[in-house]
């Protein structure tokens, strides 16, 4: 994993160009770790967090986007692996997607399979 190299500034820094040059533009935090937000992550570990002001929990990059842009970014702005996991498992609670299997790797047919 790479942290900590300049990934969230150079972002804000190419969408401020964009948007100077005119481009309607925005920016979104996407983090591969299964928390469902940065809420409840260690600030020794993780950074800051940053609240949004409809209240989302979010990686501290999501505040250089907004200062770099000048706009105010929702925390739809934010997708986490957690989120996706637990809007999948949501589904599959409320029966809307009965009978169908999801998994984080396709499963081949045996056919295809090695052993």
């Amino acid at each position: 994993m790479i942290s900590g190299v300049g990934k969230g500034i150079t972002t804000a820094s190419l969408g401020k160009i964009l948007k100077e040059y005119g481009y309607h533009t925005t920016l979104i935090k996407i983090d591969p770790y299964i928390n469902y937000d940065a809420g409840t992550l260690r600030p020794t570990e993780h950074g800051e967090v940053w609240v949004t002001d409809d209240g989302g929990e979010i990686d501290q990059d999501l505040g250089n986007y907004e200062r770099f842009m000048n706009q105010d970014m929702p925390k739809k702005n934010n997708m986490t692996t957690g989120q996706i996991y637990k809007a999948v498992i949501d589904r599959e609670r409320q029966g809307a997607i009965l009978a169908k299997r999801y998994s984080l790797f396709p499963i081949f047919p045996k056919r295809l399979c090695v052993g």
